[in-house]
């Protein structure tokens, strides 16, 4: 890997998931698994080996105790955690039929949302991932904001999956046009279909990932599911790589390992500014896309968000 930090900034939660054989619609035991979004990107790349510190503020609770324990045992550097007495963030999860995951969430004074900006990251840091719940809950979501242009304006790469929760945004308008108003400050943007097609009020999701391109992003990461993943290239060429074959378990944290690995890719290949992201050719972004499908395909044939270990994709 290359020197230099990446520090990925976000909520730490508790997802409780239903047990195994569990029918959609049906109340059922209910395990609890640790996530989040830039939670789950932060043990993605601290398991595949990228130097990596997690921002957050986390619950001096039981919860909070294991995420942390789950953060020192991935490789992830700590000392960027802010700790509080307050509770830990709950997302309960649903299940479809195709093993999707549907959230609802308990975040009413949680821990999480009431992260201090840390002032200027440290000159060893060269990025910083910002996403989901910790971009709606205040007054987080402003620290949060005050890091992304930051941190941009000094250079660093800024990595964004907005991952939206519909169910948590108090005004889809509002959320929408700030969404729109980070993209001058964004390096790459990583986004689910469905993501893109909610931002874009139900327009086409390609032909929105295009004008978002436009905005400012050197780079644009889309997912699809089933479909694999499209990148917009700084050239603006697409390049699409089919998903890779895999019973799916659950998506859990499918995306979120996606964002990290394609994180740990610029990583190892020297790439994690602005002007390297941009410069990536169709045959670099089609390689970064194989590396990250692989990823995503060992987190989505086990339960919950268990992102792989380098040592697992060099098996494979």
């Amino acid at each position: 890997m290359s020197p230099g930090w990446i520090v990925v900034g976000g909520e730490a939660l508790v997802d409780l998931v239903p047990g195994a054989g569990a029918a959609p619609g049906v109340l059922s035991p209910m395990t609890p698994l640790m996530g989040g979004g830039p939670f789950n990107v932060a043990v993605t790349l601290g398991r595949l080996g990228a130097p990596t510190r997690f921002l957050s503020r986390i619950s001096t609770d039981t919860f909070g105790e294991a995420l942390v324990e789950r953060l020192r045992l991935s490789d992830v550097d700590v000392s960027m955690v802010q700790r509080g007495a307050e509770p830990t963030t709950l997302a309960v999860v649903g299940l479809a039929e195709d093993g999707s995951a549907r959230y609802s969430f308990h975040v009413e004074g949680t821990a999480d949302r009431l992260v201090a900006d840390p002032g200027p990251l440290p000159d060893d840091v060269r990025a910083l991932s910002l996403g989901t719940v910790s971009l709606l809950l205040e007054p987080g979501a402003s620290a949060y904001e005050a890091m992304l242009r930051r941190e941009s304006a000094a250079g660093r790469l800024v990595s964004l999956d907005p991952n939206v929760r519909a169910a948590l945004v108090p005004d889809a308008g509002a959320y929408r046009a700030r969404f729109r108003s980070w993209l001058p400050d964004v390096g790459l943007l990583k986004l689910s279909e469905e993501d893109a097609g909610w931002l874009a009020e139900g327009a086409d999701p390609l032909a929105a990932v295009r004008e978002w391109h436009g905005r400012g992003p050197a780079a644009v990461l889309l997912t699809r599911g089933a479909a694999g993943l499209a990148a917009l290239t700084g050239a603006g060429d697409l390049v699409e790589v089919p998903a890779r074959p895999v019973t799916v378990v659950d998506t859990i944290g499918a995306g979120d390992t996606v964002h990290g690995a394609v994180l740990a890719w610029l990583a190892e290949h020297d790439a994690l500014s602005v002007d390297a992201v941009r410069a990536l050719d169709a045959d670099a972004w089609r390689e970064a896309l194989s590396f990250v499908a692989d990823a995503a395909a060992v987190t989505c044939s086990r339960a919950g968000a268990e992102p792989p270990f380098a040592a697992e994709l060099a098996a494979r």
